[in-house]
């Protein structure tokens, strides 16, 4: 068992130095990450069957640490779902605004952590914010995120606080819950597994059978993700085939696709007013009128620069914005976004206009080749990405900030291989091809996920060997395990974690790397090993033919690598597929090259 207290760092070592204590480490905050998805996926088509959709059809309890939850939405109606699963241990706790017929056959419980949270940073009324002490969410996050998977509320104002996401973690596998969703964590870099409280909570559920996803992270840092630890499945965000379209219409009778002048208020640069931002608009300029505005760096809050013009008078804006094609955003007054190529043509109207005048049309809804990877992934190597952009799903009609004065009870936020026109992914639509930094093992495949054919499997046991193959200590280990655990000697290669994607950091001179497979199917069949070779390094697979009799049965092989003597030191990415003619297992290769050895 666990605890938190407020101790000084003389209590705190010394607590540390007890026998009796697993690990101690202070708590800090983390951020929060933030339909026709399932037509999407292809869940849809999923064979009823099938031997896993019928064993995990039902009776799946999915647990959300998040900001709380809008217990009215349409997306947690209980209509046609069974009883609550006897398996179910936990609670549906009351407080403000929130009662016992809150939760039903979908909602099956909900819990409050504030605590920790207070205890850093004072009650939650000095934040002068709407909030409920209760798991009514007042954020809009949580009611998203929740209604997205299955349709406990750890989260305050964007924060997320150790103490009280460890006591959700140890709440929710007690509780019995089979999935555990994350959709917070870490500003980059990621901290040591061994003082990162995603880390330690994730790696006692795993040791409980209960799968933990988690976003890879949206903070705009390039080649940068969180929540890493192999036994977290790590998501990265793309998009998916749909886009909503707003025209907007000239006076000229030209139509912009995809989608006068900021007045500014005296005193004010017109690059300031340009930006939209608070203060900066002249109200008796802007009053009735549609504003042009622009964005300044990424990290611009978009649906702010509505509020500010609402603020002003302003009745619509149109956003110039070079980096958001993938993005939806959902101002408080009408609006669209254009991008630089499209904005030549709306100056050069008003330009010759004395009187320049507009009309944003209704938006459109169509489809495009997807998935692309989402501009706001902050990926390094996933797991796998799922759609994370334009999500339309729950959202708290009392949450403030950038969705203030809306009345809908809905949002689209984002979170940050071949598409579906068999094309390869690109980092966005007009962008490079993507490496396996970019996608991990690809874009999710629910279908083939319930027939996977083979599966590469750990354990806990697995999960040490390579926590001993970064250097792990003894006390490091135990803070793990909970009990007092020795490595191997020689520590097993990080490079042999039986995971499904294939990586060397360091690569020097030729080596092996060994994998085991699971067979899930039924009857004899053979696997036959195929290739994508990494640039300037010769690969054999051995052996290259897996036979297997029945089910559950377990083969291994190794994969030989050997640099040629022209390798340049660089990342080199390549692929193992297994193929038996039905199914195709796909692992991605990434190695880094240092030397070719003697």
């Amino acid at each position: 068992m666990g605890f938190s207290a407020m101790l000084t760092p003389d209590q705190a070592q010394k607590l540390a130095e007890s026998d009796s204590v697993v690990s101690v480490f202070k708590s800090t905050m983390h951020k929060l990450h933030t339909t026709h998805s399932w037509q999407f996926l292809g869940v849809d088509s999923i064979q009823q069957y099938n031997q896993l959709v019928r064993a995990a059809k039902s009776n799946i309890i999915v647990g959300v640490i998040d900001t709380g939850v809008w217990p009215e939405s349409q997306s947690f109606n209980d209509y046609g779902l069974g009883p609550m699963p006897e398996k179910f241990k936990g609670e549906c706790v009351i407080g403000d605004a929130f009662t016992l017929s809150n939760c039903n056959r979908k909602i099956i419980g909900a819990r409050l952590y504030s605590k920790g949270f207070e205890l850093v940073n004072g009650p939650l009324e000095s934040f002068n914010r709407t909030f409920f002490r209760s798991s009514r969410d007042s954020d809009g996050h949580r009611a998203h995120i929740a209604s997205t998977v299955a349709g406990s509320l750890a989260c305050w104002f964007e924060l997320c606080n150790d103490a009280d996401v460890l006591s959700a973690f140890d709440d929710a596998i007690n509780d019995g819950v089979d999935i555990l969703s994350l959709s917070f964590g870490p500003m980059p870099p990621q901290p040591s597994f061994f003082q990162e409280v995603n880390s330690i909570g994730t790696f006692h559920a795993f040791q409980k059978g209960i799968l933990v996803s988690a976003s890879a992270g949206n903070s705009f840092l390039l080649r940068t993700a969180c929540n890493v630890a192999p036994w977290i499945l790590t998501i990265g965000a793309s998009t998916m085939d749909r886009k909503l379209q707003s025209d907007i219409y000239l006076g000229n009778s030209k139509i912009i696709k995809l989608g006068v002048v900021p007045q500014l208020a005296p005193g004010i640069p017109p690059q300031n007013a340009s930006f939209c931002k608070n203060n900066t608009l002249d109200p008796t300029l802007i009053k009735g009128k549609i504003v042009v505005c622009t964005t300044e760096l990424l990290t611009d809050i978009r649906a702010e620069k509505a509020i500010f013009v609402k603020q002003g008078g302003g009745v619509g804006m149109i956003l110039i914005d070079p980096v958001a094609k993938d993005v939806i955003f959902q101002f408080v007054i009408h609006g669209s976004v254009i991008y630089p190529e499209a904005a030549e043509e709306l100056q050069a109207y008003m330009a010759t206009e004395k009187d320049p005048v507009a009309k944003i049309l209704p938006h459109r809804q169509f489809y495009l080749p997807s998935p692309h990877q989402g501009c706001l992934g902050s990926l390094q190597w996933p797991d796998i990405t799922a759609p994370g952009v334009n999500i339309l799903a729950a959202w708290s009609p009392v949450a403030t900030g950038v969705t203030a004065g809306r009345t809908l009870d809905y949002n689209i936020i984002y979170a940050t291989v071949l598409d579906n026109t068999q094309n390869f992914i690109k980092r966005n639509p007009n962008g490079a091809s993507t490496t396996p930094f970019d996608y991990g093992s690809r874009h999710i495949n629910p279908v083939a996920a319930m027939d996977p054919g083979l599966v590469y499997d750990f354990d806990s046991s697995d999960i040490v060997d390579f926590l001993c193959s970064t250097g792990a200590s003894l006390t490091q280990l135990k803070k793990f395990t909970g009990k007092l655990t020795y490595c191997k000697n020689p520590p097993k290669p990080s490079h042999d974690f039986n995971y499904p994607s294939i990586g060397v950091s360091n690569m020097n001179g030729g080596l092996s790397v060994h994998r085991t497979v699971t067979y899930y199917g039924e009857g004899p069949t053979i696997y036959c090993a195929q290739l994508e070779y990494p640039s300037n390094v010769n690969a054999k697979v051995i052996p290259n033919e897996l036979k297997f009799t029945k089910f559950g049965e377990k083969m291994s092989f190794r994969i030989d690598f050997t640099p040629y003597k022209s390798s340049n030191g660089s990342f080199v990415f390549g692929a193992l597929t297994w193929f038996n003619g039905i199914h195709r297992v796909r692992s991605p290769i990434a190695l880094n090259v240092v030397s070719a050895g003697e």
